[in-house]
Order: C-alpha cells, then structure tokens, then sequence
C-alpha cells in the first residue's frame, strides 16, 4: 500500500498484512510500515532468518534492528501535518478532487486518453498518454517550460504520470490541467 496509504480511509480490519514504504504519503524513503494480523504470526511453516520473522520484531517493540530515526522523526512531522488538516477524511476529500479535476481533463482533451479502466484508475499515479504519440516530447517540453517536472511515464509504458501524492497542492493540479489545455489549443492552431 505504498502509494495510497493514508490518502484515504482504509478498513485495515479486512487485511491480514498490510506492507507500506513511506516515501509516497508518510515521510522519506527508509521507513517501512507493516501491520499484521496476530493469528498470522509464525503461520509460514518454515523457519525464518529473524530479521524476516514479524514476531522479533514485535518482541523487539520495532527495535529490533537500528531504527531510521531520520525518517520516523519526519512521519512524526507528517502525522502531525495529517491531523491538522482534518485527518484522513480531508486528505481523502482533496485526493478526490485533484484526481478528478485531472482524469476530467484527461477525458475531455482529444489530445490525452487515460489507459486505464475507469474502475482502475488511481487516485495517486494518474497514467495518461497522447492520441498521437509522436507529439509525447513537445508536450514535455511545454510541461517543463512551465515548471511541472517528472512527468513523463515508465520506460516499459509510456506516455505520462502524474503522482498525486498528499503533499501536492491542487493547484498544481490545475497548473497541469492548464498546459494540456494550452498545448491542445496550440495544435488545434498549427
């Protein structure tokens, strides 16, 4: 659950683990979280080295291992961010918003299609690509010129991706929104 953990409320009741990074909604790279049901524990039927076994690490209150200070002191700080913007509901309510606002441009420019199926659509790595591959480098480049970086999709994939992430502003939303629209009326003028 990298990607969407704390972006949205989750029933963590219907999983049996649950593994996330850190670096997407929580803090920097470096900090895993994991949450684990306790009648799962010790169930793998083979013996583990302790460092991959659960249970040392809960016997070990997590300090089983040096811990990344750095990186559980800036979770801390985004918590707390968390929290004084109205918790998960609110984070959840602009996650919402910005990815609509985006997936709507998405649909409407006849430029951009989405890849995915809409019931697969991501609220937090929105995946789009260009009817007409060919024009992929100019719309970076117009991107670029704007300010919006790190927009261009997977090598294997293509086209573009947009990460949503907690700490992104709409406006940067809107900003993206706006260059495809400027790019879309600057090749219904060419």
């Amino acid at each position: 659950m990298s990607s969407d953990i704390l972006s949205r409320k989750i029933d963590v009741s219907k999983f049996g683990l649950i593994y996330a990074g850190a670096q997407k909604n929580i803090g920097p790279a470096g900090l895993t979280i994991v949450i684990v049901r306790n009648d799962l524990l010790g169930k793998t039927g083979k013996t583990l080295p302790s460092i991959f076994d659960y249970q040392s690490h809960i016997n070990a209150k997590s300090m089983f291992n040096t811990p990344p200070v750095f990186s559980i002191y800036v979770a801390m700080l985004n918590l707390r961010w968390l929290r004084l913007k109205g918790g998960i509901e609110e984070v959840e309510r602009e996650n919402i918003a910005k990815a609509r606002l985006l997936y709507d441009e998405i649909d409407r420019n006849s430029l951009f299609r989405g890849p995915a199926a809409l019931e697969d659509r991501s609220r937090m790595n929105v995946a789009f690509v260009m009817e007409d591959p060919s024009l992929e480098k100019e719309f970076l480049a117009l991107a670029e010129e704007r300010e919006l970086v790190a927009l261009k999709g997977h090598r294997s994939v293509g086209g573009f991706r947009a990460s949503l992430y907690n700490a992104l502003p709409i406006s940067s939303v809107h900003l993206l929104v706006d260059v495809m629209q400027e790019f879309e009326e600057l090749k219904k003028t060419n």
